[in-house]
């Protein structure tokens, strides 16, 4: 693992680190906010997942989240989008597909299979390295995301109840399969048969009976995406006949920012901790 750089910030520690992914097959970049608490002690672990066109540093710089996950006690991981390089296959001219839009899935289809194993690099190869390198208690972990991080956040937790004990998402696209700006990126990564993109569509794993205790939802009734592309009232239908309990809130005149995110960042991490105390 490189450094690429370490800052003092709240009496912890902002690092941006580098490392060769085995599953990405290629060198991925991410940020670890480090609480001053975990000098002495393992302290919980809460996954950020970003969203399209963005990598490990637009919730570094704009989130906001360091003096409250200090004060918490928290770390903060925040992997890339997706994996990045020369090599790596890429639509230069769609923002939707390609480097900055891995969606959190293992493809199978060529060119993208042979880097392009999101899912695996974010519940597997990295969640290893940072239980080797950082104090962290990985019984005590939460995972929360934005757009198509926060698909990425509720996926990962539904096919994970028994690592995960937190989850929340702003402004997620919850169905996928079906949303504009994903469902051509799932044909292309998955293949042509809609079955092998249920895996990955937080609907769908909920009606084949996927489950976890709780989600949190913030949404901003001025987002542009919001008819179109991320519906959160296709999920809260989806669980009506289900145990799984949703707090979702529509946050008036937010949009799809990280003014937004920023916003209800605290909210978010004080449900997190209470969750992983």
């Amino acid at each position: 693992m490189k450094i690429l750089s370490q800052n003092t910030a709240f009496g912890g520690m902002q690092g941006v680190f580098q490392h060769e992914s085995t599953a990405c097959n290629c060198d991925m970049t991410f940020a670890v906010f480090v609480p001053p608490q975990a000098i002495h002690e393992k302290r919980p672990v809460l996954w950020y997942l970003s969203g399209l066109t963005c990598t490990h540093a637009n919730v570094m710089e704009k989130g906001e989240y360091r003096r409250l996950a200090a004060e918490l006690g928290l770390i903060i991981v925040c992997p890339d989008v997706s994996p990045r390089g020369d090599d790596v296959a890429d639509e230069k001219t769609n923002w939707q597909m390609g480097k900055g839009a891995g969606f959190y899935l293992d493809a199978t289809e060529a060119p993208w299979a042979e880097h392009y194993q999101m899912y695996t690099y974010v519940t597997e190869e990295l969640p290893a390295l940072i239980a080797e390198q950082f104090r962290a208690d990985m019984d005590r972990q939460g995972i929360f995301g934005h757009s198509m991080g926060g698909h990425g956040a509720m996926t990962i937790a539904l096919k994970n109840p028994e690592r995960f004990r937190s989850c929340s998402a702003f402004a997620p696209i919850v169905e996928p399969s079906t949303a504009d700006w994903s469902a051509p990126a799932f044909e292309k990564y998955l293949g042509a048969d809609q079955a092998a993109w249920r895996a990955y569509d937080a609907c769908a794993l909920v009606k084949d009976g996927a489950r976890f205790p709780e989600f949190l939802i913030d949404q901003g009734t001025a987002d542009g995406f919001l008819e179109s592309g991320l519906r959160p009232w296709l999920f809260e239908e989806a669980i009506k006949e289900t145990d799984i309990q949703l707090t979702l809130r529509m946050q008036e005149r937010y949009d799809h920012s990280y003014y937004f995110i920023s916003t209800l960042m605290d909210d978010h991490l004080r449900w997190h901790a209470e969750r992983l105390s």
